[in-house]
């Protein structure tokens, strides 16, 4: 077994046991059943469990007249989800807001996670540490979980034969035709949103630590800070084209 992150050997210490089972009886058994747990989903959880501990401390102090940074923060960014998804999707867009708010949070923390230090995910084939995103298991799973979320909101909206009719273009006479390029189009924005991330992250974790290493004073002070400006703008395109996807799946024919 490769060497694991302290918090991926705590997860597999604490849940081989269940995890194990579970994936045999799915006929996918791990490699190693004492350690079925990979680094870049113990480093999602992670996330996951961050999140929920701020928004339960910051549940806890809510202030109308007093609010703290914490609470200033936290409607920043409401407020930048909500222009975004009220620019981009229109009326009603107020249901989507908590979605592509949480897309954007967990992405960026996901996307920053290497910069601390201890967890970043090796990848063992480069042999350097990135953040999760930096492999495409983890991007696949946001975008999966992007994916399965406004085709949902289509069906909603439409109901299963008004989707479906929504997917044949405007005239039926050339639906034979737009929707088997329509349906491949959609699968495709899996592609395009998974490896989109995956890329910029990988890329940007192998500039940082090769010229890091080759010039250890003051540049990789810049690699850090270009880090972080990828690490937001990806969050921030993973939260804008859902909304995209979004829009054209609960739009009206007119």
């Amino acid at each position: 077994m490769e060497h694991q992150i302290w918090f991926t050997a705590v997860l597999n210490k604490l849940l081989a046991w269940l995890v194990t089972p579970v994936l045999t009886a799915l006929r996918v058994p791990p490699v190693d059943a004492a350690h079925p747990i990979p680094d870049f989903l113990a480093m999602q959880v992670l996330v996951i469990l961050t999140l929920a501990a701020v928004a339960l401390i910051l549940r806890a102090r809510l202030s109308v007249e007093n609010p703290g940074k914490l609470q200033h923060v936290a409607e920043e960014i409401l407020g930048f989800a909500n222009s975004t998804a009220e620019e981009i999707i229109g009326h009603g867009s107020g249901r989507y807001v908590a979605m592509l708010g949480t897309l954007f949070v967990f992405v960026a923390m996901c996307n920053l996670l290497s910069l601390i230090p201890t967890l970043g995910v090796p990848d063992a084939a480069l042999k350097i540490e990135v953040s999760p995103t930096g492999l495409i298991q983890a991007t696949l799973g946001c975008a999966v979980a992007a994916f399965l979320y406004y085709n949902y909101h289509g069906f909603r909206e439409h109901g299963v034969i008004g989707y479906l009719k929504h997917l044949c273009g405007p005239l039926m006479a050339i639906a034979i035709i737009m929707f088997p390029i329509e349906v491949i189009g959609n699968l495709g924005r899996l592609l395009s949103l998974s490896v989109r991330l995956y890329a910029n992250m990988l890329v940007g974790g192998i500039l940082e630590q090769v010229f890091g290493g080759m010039v250890p004073i003051g540049l990789p002070v810049v690699f850090m800070a270009l880090h972080l400006f990828v690490s937001l703008l990806q969050a921030y395109i993973f939260m804008l084209l859902p909304a995209i996807y979004l829009s054209m799946a609960v739009a009206k024919e007119h």
